[in-house]
């Protein structure tokens, strides 16, 4: 072996054992820190359908993503972590709320209509959300171009009452029993218009005028659909399915090896290296990880594994043929490549379409098989490549056999 050959195999060496050595020091901290869905880690999910409390009104695109916003708030103070509160079609929420014990508890508090009010130094309820035209307050800016807030009422004269009897008072702003504002009453105010200013970022501002645009059309949560997973049950399917996924992988690695030999030995390093960047991604993302999440990421595994065997099948038509080592990887993974691409590209398609009809887990499913097939191409196409030629340019291993072909198989030129 010469000098050359020897730092090829130098180089495969130090890159499996620099990768391996990364993924065994980082995976712990990184399984770990993957977030479980509610039917891993138990909990429940809720289906809500808001109406206005009024007759006579609408539910908006505005107050029903204000609303969504105030139940995140209210689900945050009870300490929930990481809850997913998401908006769906016209009028309708949904609540997934993962590592929930006390069920019935949280359930009463957030279903709870939002209450804004105005209140008076000694406490006394002076305006109340309705009292508020609809989307009626603003952001706008002074002379100075500090934000301020302004807002519009639906009975002038009784807020002229108001402001009268409490000039040089403050006239604090609570949402349910959490104060958010406490502005001094200047002078009375008629018109029906005022302006609330004060050190408010612009992000304060904002804040502010969603709130009173939420509370001036408190809307009413009726359950559609109810799903509840004990913590148990959710801790059982986890284990089952990571049970069942180490298994079915094992095997795979086993098959590979044993059919291909030392593209087997590439695919193998290349796949756990897929899985270990999947991880890392999910992390980065904060993803939350479901049944049908890790289904998808079963199934990733299930392509990559393809993608390598394609390859390796496609060097070992070309070794048959009577060509070269070189020639055969060369031309077996140029033409392995299209084929791959191809079912990738339809996958993803179907995927996208996927992610944009479906809500909730199958839009999970769809964003975990998309990740998965661009990973998969990066680290089961190029670093497999790149591995695999690495050792064949040593020219170590160029007997036929290590690539899965017999010598009686060859045919001459």
């Amino acid at each position: 072996m010469d000098v050359m050959s020897g730092k090829r195999i130098i180089a495969f060496l130090g890159v499996v054992a620099v990768l391996f050595g990364a993924i065994v020091w980082t995976s712990p901290d990184f399984v770990r820190g993957v977030r479980l869905g509610l039917d891993l880690k138990g909990g429940f999910e809720i289906l809500y359908e808001a109406s206005p409390i009024e007759g006579g009104q609408q539910v908006t695109p505005e107050s029903l993503r204000e609303t969504a916003k105030s139940l995140e708030s209210r689900v945050d103070a009870l300490g929930i972590a990481e809850p997913e509160i998401t908006t769906e079609g016209s009028n309708r929420i949904r609540v997934k709320l993962a590592g929930v014990t006390n069920e019935e508890e949280v359930r009463e508090i957030i279903k709870k209509p939002v209450n804004l009010t105005f209140r008076a130094p000694d406490g006394t309820i002076e305006l109340k959300g309705s009292d508020f035209v609809e989307n009626g307050a603003r952001v706008e800016y002074d002379q100075v171009g500090n934000p301020l807030v302004t807002i519009k009422l639906k009975d002038a004269k009784k807020f002229e009452d108001v402001t009268t009897r409490l000039t040089g008072q403050t006239l604090s702003i609570y949402l349910d029993d959490e104060l958010l504002s406490s502005p001094v009453v200047n002078y009375p105010i008629t018109g029906g218009s005022a302006q609330i200013s004060g050190d408010y970022t612009l992000e304060e501002a904002r804040k502010l005028r969603d709130t009173i645009n939420l509370g001036a059309l408190p809307l009413k949560l009726t359950e559609k659909y109810t799903q509840s997973v004990g913590a148990t049950l959710g801790q059982q399917s986890l284990e089952q399915t990571v049970q069942a996924g180490i298994i079915g992988t094992l095997i795979i690695l086993v098959f590979l090896v044993i059919l291909y030999r030392l593209p087997g030995v590439v695919a193998c390093i290349s796949l756990i290296t897929y899985t270990w960047l999947l991880i890392i991604v999910y992390n980065l993302m904060h993803a939350t990880l479901t049944l049908p999440g890790i289904a998808a990421f079963v199934l990733g595994i299930g392509m990559a594994v393809d993608a390598n065997i394609i390859t390796a099948e496609r060097i070992k038509e070309e070794i048959r043929s009577g060509k070269s080592l070189l020639s055969s990887l060369k031309a077996g993974s140029k033409s392995s490549f299209r084929t791959i691409m191809d079912a990738n590209v339809t996958s993803i398609i179907s995927s996208l379409v996927l992610y944009y009809i479906g809500n909730g887990a199958i839009r999970g499913f769809a964003l975990t098989m998309i990740l998965s097939i661009l990973l998969s191409v990066l680290t089961n196409v190029f670093f497999s490549r790149f591995l695999i030629h690495l050792l064949a340019k040593s020219n170590v291993f160029t007997k036929p056999f290590y690539y899965g072909v017999k010598e009686a198989e060859i045919r001459e030129l």
